[in-house]
């Protein structure tokens, strides 16, 4: 299983949320706030979060899943670390360099967060 794997996935996307937020909060205040981009950048760090949690969930109920409820969860997971990279990833990327272009992008990581809760939902109906 991939307990592990989400649990380690879910650790290294709080240590960055953490690092990241204090980054934003103080070394790129003034160039986040001079762009317009701090609610972006904000936006990015809390999505991060909370999915980064949603892994930690992730991993702590597949060590007791049923087999048929697993897959559904190993889904989750893989929907939720897929979305916070391209949701969260993009944002990151529109506020370090400005390209507005990468906002087309962030409703598909938005896409993917969404189907992680769905298949979440699915493998607790399994269970």
């Amino acid at each position: 299983m991939s307990t592990k794997f989400f649990l380690q996935a879910g650790a290294v996307l709080g240590i960055l949320g953490v690092a990241l937020g204090a980054f934003g909060a103080h070394a790129l205040k003034p160039t986040l706030e001079a762009s317009g981009r701090m609610d972006t950048f904000e936006t990015a760090v809390k999505y991060q979060f909370y999915h980064a949690l949603a892994l930690v969930l992730i991993s702590i109920l597949l060590q007791n899943a049923a087999i048929t409820s697993a897959k559904w969860y190993q889904w989750a997971g893989y929907s939720f670390l897929g979305g916070v990279i391209v949701f969260s990833g993009s944002l990151y990327t529109i506020c370090f360099t400005g390209i507005k272009a990468f906002g087309a992008v962030a409703p598909i990581g938005g896409t993917l967060m969404i189907a992680g809760w769905v298949l979440l939902f699915l493998g607790a109906a399994k269970q």
